[in-house]
């Protein structure tokens, strides 16, 4: 104990000062790589003074962190020596360092770059082969000896070998011809089964809801890809902020494994709001309401409310309030069902229309990026336009496909959406039979090694088919014009013109949009666009019978982190209404 108490009161005592000093950095290659891994390259550069101490600490770190950068590149005989006041770094004491520090000198000889001589590793799951790389005469590196020992661990966990595992490996450097053997022995273990789903953490969902929503499927062979289906649902379900799976520790005596669920609620509720404004719609205002667990089964009930045309120029004012229900799992793990009601008030520039929408159905997923709607709703409204007042009541069959393969929703850069909306609609009175039809597409492309520039395309298509334009419903007719169709025109300017300023919509639609979008800093970008449309009385877009209108301008996003925020200016450029003013629209998210 004394000796302890005079060991401290030595430390107590001994000076330290704060030290600047002079770093210099000799190497033959890869002088950026090995000054981004150094400590002391990093303490120098920062703007607080150094104390003596943490100096030597920094080099003697250094060693270890600069072999693994040159290890990592294939170079596996260096020379490395870190001079502290011309003392190797290695040799001074770090609990007694000099006073102070007036240079560093690191100075790094790679050697020769090694290749692979024998490269051997076993066993391999059945019908798979090594990583290219990792062959004879091919460049040595830590990396590539990684990255071959994981691609051969997934191999065999991919085909239910869920304990597979590194078993030994014996590497060998060769320096007379500067290669390197390597002997590489996997353990695969025996081919497990999902036992159990065994789950922690949840407080108010209950544990059987968790276990019908994850789908687990016990007794069949182990799959991580079948594990991160599971994963995708518990989290798709928006119930909790952390989904953990892991495999189980113990193996069954029946070759089964357990899954371990470790899971963070996030809070139930949650509110938000947003808001919109163009020179020609005017502002639109939203908010809504939101509970993820109604029941304790993850039951979500969404409360909304929408407000749009507040001092536009786009007929007057809409309102919008609408509930949605939905619950996972309902039918299986894959299958939801959903339930909507929703109550609007239109008005439009060349129609009104009060209506109710009921609404319940079916939603599958496919896979993650694929998803499938079925419903069965009832619509009925109370419409005004060119043919006077009209009363419909419909039952309609929705049904949606949608595959989504773009990297960022909000702001994609690369990949395609594509949804096709189809409803059928049955006449309880007011209209006909017939069939509606939506088509959306769009697709995004990068260009560039820093893919800074970025190309995006929107191609919509429309059809109303069975009523003649008169008689069928005003709501499901096609406008074309402002954001979301063709900016730089008015909102909804091309429809079917009768004369005498009588317009309504048509029967059939055809849009076209293109960007340039170019990346001009970390956070800012510049956009050129020009849409295009199309609207006729023809139940299929022919390009002839009804009027075209095209609108071009520029933009500027700023990257938000959640979204860039979009603000668009746009001029027509063609088209038979009289739209010949600049149109301002801004809003969250690329505007496709």
């Amino acid at each position: 104990m004394f000796k302890r108490l005079v060991s401290f009161s030595l430390m107590a005592l001994w000076p330290t000062f704060t030290t600047a000093f002079d770093l210099k950095i000799a190497t033959n290659t890869l002088d950026e790589e090995l000054r981004a891994i150094s400590l002391i390259a990093a303490l120098k550069g920062s703007a607080a003074p150094a104390l003596p101490q943490d100096v030597v600490a920094a080099a003697q770190a250094d060693y270890a962190r600069l072999v693994g950068v040159l290890f990592d590149s294939g170079y596996f005989a260096p020379t490395i020596s870190i001079l502290v006041n011309n003392r190797e770094a290695s040799e001074i004491s770090p609990v007694q360092p000099p006073q102070q520090i007036s240079k560093v000198d690191i100075t790094v000889v790679t050697g020769k770059r090694f290749t692979l001589g024998a490269a051997r590793i076993g066993p391999l799951a059945p019908n798979t082969v090594p990583q290219p790389e990792f062959a004879k005469q091919q460049p040595a590196s830590t990396g590539i000896l990684r990255e071959s020992v994981d691609v051969a661990i997934k191999d065999w966990r991919s085909q239910g070998y869920a304990k597979a595992a590194l078993a030994n490996q014996k590497v060998t450097a060769n320096h007379a011809n500067s290669s390197l053997d390597v002997d590489i022995r996997l353990a695969p273990g025996p081919q497990l089964q999902f036992g159990k789903l065994r789950v922690t953490g949840n407080d108010r969902m209950r544990t059987e809801r968790i276990e019908d929503i994850a789908g687990l499927p016990s007794g069949q062979v182990f799959s991580p890809k079948t594990l991160d289906s599971v994963a995708t649902r518990l989290r798709r379900t928006g119930v909790f902020s952390v989904v953990s799976l892991s495999e189980g520790d113990t193996i069954g005596a029946d070759a089964t494994i357990n899954i371990e669920a470790q899971l963070v609620e996030t809070k139930p509720r949650r509110f938000g709001f947003g808001a919109d404004i163009s020179t020609q719609e005017g502002v639109g205002l939203s908010a809504y309401w939101l509970h993820r667990n109604l029941f304790g089964g993850a039951e979500r009930l969404r409360i909304a409310g929408e407000i749009g045309g507040l001092g536009g120029d786009s007929g007057g004012e809409d309102y919008k309030l609408s509930l949605d229900f939905g619950r996972p799992a309902t039918f299986n793990e894959d299958t939801d069902f959903y339930a909507r009601a929703e109550l609007a008030s239109v008005n439009e520039p060349n129609f009104s229309s009060d209506r109710i929408t009921l609404e319940a159905g079916i939603k599958r997923y496919a896979t993650e990026r694929r998803e499938y709607r079925l419903g069965f709703g009832f619509e009925a409204a109370n419409t005004a336009d060119i043919f006077g007042d009209q009363s419909y009541s419909i039952l309609t069959l929705p049904i949606s496909v949608t595959f989504d393969y773009r990297d960022d929703k909000l702001d994609a850069t690369t990949g395609y959406f594509a949804q096709v909306r189809l409803t059928p609609f049955l006449n309880i009175s007011g209209t006909a039979n017939g069939l509606r039809t939506a088509i959306d597409t769009r697709a995004f492309y990068s260009l560039g090694p820093s893919k800074r520039v970025t190309l995006a395309l929107r191609g919509q298509l429309g059809s109303v088919i069975g009523p003649a334009l008169a008689d069928a419903p005003a709501d499901f007719l096609f406008y074309s014009g402002g954001d979301g169709t063709v900016r730089g025109h008015d909102f909804q300017a091309l429809g079917v013109d009768f004369g005498n300023g009588d317009v309504i919509g048509g029967r059939s639609f055809l849009g076209l949009s293109g960007e340039v979008r170019v990346k001009t800093g970390e956070k800012l970008s510049v956009v050129g666009f020009y849409d295009l449309g199309y609207i006729g009385s023809e139940v299929f877009p022919d390009g002839n019978s009804g009027e075209w209108h095209s609108g071009a301008g520029v933009g500027v996003r700023y990257d938000t982190g959640i979204g860039p925020v979009r603000l668009d200016i746009a001029v027509p450029v063609d088209g038979p209404d009289d739209s010949n003013g600049v149109e301002l629209y801004i809003g969250i998210g690329q505007s496709f």
